[in-house]
């Protein structure tokens, strides 16, 4: 009895050979590049040694075997169990995101940075629910979204916009666009695979591009500022480099002397120093990694996280389950507009708004995260598709 149990939950028959160890292939090697280039702006002098690491750098390593451990463990239960915890995850991430913002919370236990009220003070390690109100938001849209057709017709979009809905407003009022922001290409992966209609989700996309220049009155002053330095940069009006676009500017000045192929070691090192570049090791580290490895090395990150899409869209195609499919593509849309956004405000054609850059950006929530992401990418993958399954979103029309 308790073989079967054990048998039903863990699913021990598993298929080695899926695309999903791109995941991990690619999550790896970003994590390493990470690690690298928060030394390099954290430390004048090379490391010799792991131990030598910037303490920054050393604290990433850490979260990155927490991470890998974190993956490893999800990847070992069944899908279908993953499915019974979706709606608790999601009420567990609601709270929290309320917790957040009740002003009676002692300050030394919800911190504002930079204004925004987005972490717990746990001691040694912060937690910010808004990076796993992530993955409990695409387990509980997944789970309402399998075998449904009601999304086909245009008021059957409104439940997984709800669902989506809560925790954007929820973390809107932290104030954090950035991170409430990338819900939004999630729910339409997801609605888009399941089947819905081109031209409901060209018409929630055409409202939404009308009615977004009347959110500009309710953003915060801040915002605002980083709207209009981007348009200035767009102008080439520098008369705020020294101001509000100090921070865009000195990145991409960072990455223009990367060149093609990079520059030293010691001579990066000493270039981002004297820089003084604002959040080198977190929202701008792309910039730091183009400095020391050109042109070519901020390709191959994109590259990787190519690698990383790829694997998981190729391990959601071969899923015959209509919630590991959905919960995959739901993934994959977060990480690749965080990467695309992050790395877009880098270079300038972007508004910064305090997005981290996965895998590389320094963050214990952040890193264990996008491990867990990629451990329910595995977990899915590894798992046969059944013999008798029934089609999964397969409309005549």
């Amino acid at each position: 009895m308790s073989r079967s149990i054990f048998s039903s939950i863990i699913a021990t028959e598993r298929n080695w050979a899926n695309p999903a160890w791109l995941c991990v292939l690619a999550g790896l090697l970003l994590s390493i590049i990470g690690i690298y280039a928060i030394d390099i702006g954290e430390r004048t002098i090379a490391p010799a040694t792991a131990a030598d690491l910037a303490p920054v750098a050393a604290k990433q390593l850490i979260f990155l075997f927490v991470g890998l451990l974190a993956a490893g463990l999800l990847a070992l239960p069944h899908e279908r169990v993953i499915r019974f915890l979706a709606w608790p995850a999601m009420g567990v991430s609601i709270a929290l995101l309320i917790f957040l913002l009740i002003p009676a919370v002692p300050s030394w236990i919800v911190t504002p940075r930079n204004g925004v009220r987005g972490w717990i003070d746990l001691g040694p390690i912060d937690l910010q629910p808004g990076e796993f109100a992530k993955i409990a938001f695409v387990l509980a849209a997944a789970d309402y979204l399998r075998y449904r057709r009601t999304h086909r017709e245009f008021l059957g979009l409104l439940p997984p916009a709800l669902i989506a809905g809560v925790p954007i407003g929820l973390i809107f009022l932290q104030p954090d666009l950035g991170t409430a922001m990338l819900f939004v290409p999630s729910v339409f992966a997801m609605l888009l695979v399941a089947g819905a209609r081109l031209k409901h989700l060209a018409i929630v996309v055409l409202a939404a591009t009308l009615a977004a220049p009347m959110a500009y009155p309710f953003l915060k002053p801040y915002q605002q500022q980083r709207i209009l330095g981007l348009i200035a940069q767009v102008r080439g009006d520098q008369h705020a480099r020294d101001d509000m676009n100090y921070q865009a500017y000195t990145a991409q000045m960072l990455i223009g002397a990367g060149g093609t192929t990079g520059i030293p070691d010691a001579k990066s090192r000493a270039v981002i120093r004297f820089a003084r570049l604002p959040e080198r090791h977190n929202d701008m580290i792309f910039a730091v990694v183009v400095n020391r490895f050109g042109l070519l090395g901020g390709l191959a990150v994109a590259g990787l996280y190519m690698l990383w899409l790829a694997g998981a869209l190729l391990s959601a195609a071969l899923c015959k389950d209509p919630f590991g499919r959905l919960t995959i593509v739901g993934l994959s849309a977060f990480i690749a507009a965080q990467a695309a956004i992050n790395i877009g405000m880098n270079v300038g054609v972007l508004p910064i708004v305090g997005l981290t850059l996965p895998f590389v950006s320094y963050g214990g929530s952040s890193m264990l995260v996008v491990w867990i992401m990629t451990g329910l990418t595995l977990s899915i993958a590894l798992r046969p598709p059944p013999r008798m399954a029934r089609p999964s979103f397969e409309f005549r029309d």
